[in-house]
């Protein structure tokens, strides 16, 4: 069994699925500061994939900083740094163009939109843990 959900859906990569899966139970809690990550022969026989696709998945999050391998013990779970406002402003530019794109194909106003996004961020929150109170509305300097 994985420490994180993930149900691999056709015609998406499940290499960016798992990414996606991992980083999301980060956020929710469900993955803490040094909890034991499956090896990458678990994986690729929990999600039914090819163990290539697994390594390549654990090789990007252990990059993004998400992972650490440590001699002896295994691939544990980092403590993620927190990133400034303007990284968090930077990696979320191109997620939030295609949001509002999206929305504007779907003719959403913009008070439908902001109550989508409250919405998944409250189902975020609910399904681990609270996500910390100070990172609502703060901006760094």
């Amino acid at each position: 069994m994985l420490p994180f959900k993930v149900q691999l859906k056709p015609g998406s990569s499940p290499y960016r699925q798992i990414i996606y899966a991992v980083e999301k139970g980060v956020v929710c809690g469900q993955l803490h500061p040094g909890d034991s990550f499956p090896s990458v022969r678990a994986l690729s026989q929990a999600l039914k994939i090819n163990p290539n696709t697994a390594h390549k998945a654990v090789a990007e999050l252990i990059r993004r900083g998400l992972l650490e391998v440590r001699s002896g013990v295994g691939t544990m779970v980092c403590a993620v740094p927190r990133a400034s406002a303007r990284q968090r402003s930077a990696l979320l530019k191109d997620e939030l163009e295609r949001l509002v794109v999206e929305a504007k194909r779907l003719s959403l106003d913009l008070d439908a939109l902001i109550d989508a996004v409250k919405e998944h961020w409250e189902n975020l929150s609910a399904d681990g843990e609270n996500l910390p109170e100070e990172d609502v509305g703060r901006e760094e300097k």
